[in-house]
């Protein structure tokens, strides 16, 4: 009896974290809801008076992460000015948005299409991809970025390389402001007309 009184009392919030790294570390498809209520250290229906299932806690996952993506796209900076400079910002943006929401958009990236959720999730992810194409093809026929380099490889470029600190960076507490800005100086300095 003393256990239950000692247990975390979990919110949606606290439980998405907990299977937010059980994805990551066991994938969508190997995780079972066993898998998950270990790990959280709560019973099966209590995971499911917080949620319908594995694929609602997958789909509040990726959502946070594209939400977070998407809201860049609102900011006042990404909004007005010139384009090269909103679209500075959106990378910059980019990249501390991966930084502050790592283990969410690493799930992002590693989903594959295999559940209506991960299909939705791609292509809200495509839908983001083609904005940053359009703002970063307006840079180009402003004449603020090289025309040589065709937007849309241009711009799987750059998410390439924002996307890839997701497999090498570790949350330590060391070179989080460095990350955004170097991710910055590389693809702009490369890029500028």
């Amino acid at each position: 009896m003393a256990e239950n009184s000692t247990r975390t009392a979990y919110t949606v919030d606290s439980l998405l974290a907990v299977t937010v790294g059980v994805f990551n570390e066991r994938g969508y498809d190997g995780t079972s809801m066993e898998d998950l209520s270990r790990a959280a250290g709560i019973s099966k229906s209590s995971i499911y008076h917080h949620v319908r299932g594995k694929e609602e806690l997958l789909e509040l996952a990726v959502g946070r992460a594209l939400d977070a993506l998407f809201g860049i796209l609102a900011e006042p900076e990404a909004l007005t000015g010139r384009s090269v400079d909103r679209l500075e910002h959106v990378v910059r943006r980019t990249a501390e948005v991966l930084l502050a929401e790592l283990p969410y958009v690493t799930l992002l990236l590693r989903v594959r299409g295999n559940t209506a959720t991960e299909q939705w999730a791609l292509e809200r992810r495509r839908d983001f991809d083609h904005q940053v194409a359009e703002l970063l093809g307006a840079a180009v026929a402003a004449g603020e970025l090289r025309a040589d380099v065709e937007p849309r490889l241009a711009t799987r470029l750059l998410f390439g390389m924002i996307n890839s600190i997701v497999e090498w960076y570790r949350p330590d507490g060391k070179h989080t402001d460095g990350v955004a800005e170097a991710v910055v100086h590389l693809a702009f300095d490369g890029l500028r007309a």
